[in-house]
């Protein structure tokens, strides 16, 4: 093997996970394939609804029709969850879950048997797994305008829909000290680093850690030269009014607070073990609002859980409405083998699951255009993508009008908004925002 390329599935923390794998496979001596087809073929995947192990699948297919000669290594969470499943598929030469993805180095160079037909298995208990998969991010040969550092793995809730806990394992946090060399080297290369997790507001919150998020994120800003940091999905009683007033009170943390919500009716979310009533998760949003009006304010969101009514659905709609959020991730309900819901809960029809889908998704197209309305004539901070595009500190794409180089901080003036969404500016000056 001389080439890979590998494609992520699912959430941040895998497509951290998958830049790891790359550092990896070049100190393998591997090479990312520049186009065409590659010697071996990555997928990280995802399993987070039925449809992402579909896609896994399909990729499979997919890769071994474009190129039959490829070697295919499938690991993430679909391949510590069922990795039967996945050997089984024509074509899989390896499957590596998730407690073996920092050995893929490893596993690669142990020879095949030349007579086996099978894909080789390399998988144990993740509950078993205490270390954080720290390795150095590298180039992927993706282009990535924000890469995603993974400081957090691993999930300690039991949300009674969820099978993550079960695939990635306890949470279990970087050390300080290794997020703030990991963030000094990517600040040199990058305008924007995410810091991402599973369960990111956890950090540092294991039995005898003693630390918070909000501790690290000071010793960042005043320890590492980054321009920009980004934090990915926090969840909601993890935003205490020290975290959002360190955001409110940095020009240098972005201003986009994503809080998962699952549901705004009271009887669904107990049903799903989520630790929060709507009334904390109003609290807590109201208060980031106060503090940051302009802030992106984001949530997942998901229709059709087993039970839910149409007098549920209906609250939740209502709760959402009545909250300034600027986009929503809206999901509908998958049963996950070995979950609570989906073993001893009634199930909501797919046609009921599917309408109300495209009613949320609905509602979060109305918020986001009004908020970018609102948008109209303000100055926003942007970091440049390369190209024309842009992202704002508040999570809108901006087109700048014109080509300009990646990973510059510039100011602009918003004029318009076109079709799409997309945000237009004032011409953009050369020079860089301070």
């Amino acid at each position: 093997m001389k080439t890979f390329t590998i494609k992520n599935f699912g959430c941040r923390a895998s497509q951290a996970d998958g830049a790891a794998i790359a550092g990896q496979l070049t100190d393998c001596g591997l090479s990312p394939a520049p186009a065409g087809p590659a010697d071996l073929v990555v997928l990280n995947s995802c399993t987070v609804t039925a449809a992402a192990d579909q896609d896994l699948e399909k990729a499979v297919r997919r890769a071994r029709r474009e190129n039959p000669g490829t070697q295919i290594l499938v690991t993430g969470c679909y391949a510590q969850r069922d990795p039967e499943r996945l050997a089984g598929i024509t074509g899989v030469t390896w499957v590596v879950g998730n407690s073996h993805k920092d050995r893929i180095g490893e596993i690669l160079a142990i020879p095949l048997p030349e007579s086996s037909y099978h894909a080789q298995i390399h998988l144990s208990d993740i509950f078993g797994r205490r270390e954080f998969f720290s390795a150095p991010i590298e180039e992927s040969g993706e282009d990535r305008a924000r890469p995603n550092l993974k400081i957090q793995d691993g999930c300690n809730n039991r949300c009674s829909f969820c099978i993550i806990p079960s695939v990635r394992g306890a949470s279990r946090s970087a050390s300080a000290d290794w997020v703030l060399q990991q963030v000094r080297g990517l600040a040199a290369r990058y305008a924007e680093v995410v810091l991402t997790g599973v369960n990111l507001g956890r950090w540092g919150r294991e039995a005898g850690g003693g630390r918070q998020l909000v501790q690290l994120l000071r010793r960042v800003l005043d320890e590492t030269p980054v321009q920009r940091l980004r934090l990915s999905s926090i969840e909601p009683m993890d935003w205490t009014d020290e975290l959002m007033g360190l955001m409110a009170g940095s020009d240098r943390i972005a201003r986009h607070v994503h809080a998962p919500l699952q549901s705004g009716s009271d009887g669904v979310l107990r049903r799903m073990f989520r630790k929060y009533r709507p009334r904390h998760y109003r609290d807590r949003i109201l208060r980031a609002y106060h503090l940051m009006p302009d802030a992106a304010f984001g949530a997942d969101v998901m229709t059709g859980f087993p039970g839910e009514t149409d007098a549920e659905f209906d609250e939740s709609l209502a709760f959402i409405e009545s909250l300034p959020f600027t986009y929503l991730h809206v999901f509908t309900y998958s049963e996950r083998p070995g979950t609570r819901a989906a073993e001893s809960m009634e199930q909501v029809p797919w046609e009921v699951r599917k309408e109300r889908t495209r009613r949320l998704r609905e509602l979060s197209e109305q918020q986001g255009w009004a908020f970018r309305q609102r948008m109209l004539g303000r100055k926003l901070s942007v970091v440049t993508q390369g190209g024309r595009r842009a992202m704002s500190s508040n999570f809108l794409t901006v087109d700048l009008g014109g080509e300009h180089p990646a990973q510059q901080l510039r100011q602009v003036t918003v004029r318009g908004v076109d079709e799409a969404g997309v945000l237009t500016v004032l011409p953009v000056l050369s020079g860089v925002m301070v």
